[in-house]
């Protein structure tokens, strides 16, 4: 957690001390929490997972289902109304703003039916990422976003439903790889 710590401070220009960033940030809290129901998930003990899981959600009003992988340096801003799907990827550098939603498209789905973002991606306030998706690398979704379908690395997605706003600048980072 000290490396997410030493993140945050570094991405967010409120932060003014490592000291504040470790004592008032709901979204580290959150996901200090997620790690220990995260263990506790995979080592079959669910009960205490959950229960782990709706205490930090009380605590910092972030849901974060236990079984869901998150990466290192992941910086949830604010967090308030934040809910992270079961079965919902999150690899390293990833930002969330409050209100997020990596959820399914429907009820009693089974097997993978949560987004899966890439590393180092933005995803913007109330964003909605539904369903069993990607977010590619370096990609920002646009503050109330609602995605139903992938977004290629370094793109930007804005709208209901969303659209890629840029796709001369993924186009060339494409011919660049």
């Amino acid at each position: 957690m000290w490396q997410t710590a030493r993140a945050i401070l570094k991405r967010d220009p409120a932060a003014t001390n490592l000291r504040t960033v470790l004592l008032t940030y709901p979204g580290l809290h959150a996901l200090a929490w997620h790690r220990l129901a995260h263990y506790c998930e995979r080592h079959h003990w669910s009960l205490l997972a959950a229960l782990i899981s709706q205490h930090a959600a009380h605590r910092t009003g972030i849901l974060i289902h236990p079984a869901a992988q998150i990466g290192q340096r992941v910086f949830i801003d604010h967090g308030i109304g934040t809910v992270i799907g079961a079965t919902a990827v999150i690899e390293d550098d990833v930002t969330l703003l409050h209100g997020v939603t990596l959820g399914a498209r429907q009820a009693g789905q089974t097997g993978q039916r949560h987004p899966h973002i890439g590393a180092g991606a933005f995803i913007g306030a109330n964003a909605q990422i539904l369903g069993s998706i990607s977010i590619g690398a370096h990609s920002k979704v646009g503050a109330g976003a609602i995605v139903l379908t992938s977004v290629p690395a370094y793109a930007t997605a804005v709208g209901n439903p969303a659209r890629i706003i840029n796709a001369q600048l993924h186009a060339y980072h494409q011919a660049v790889q």
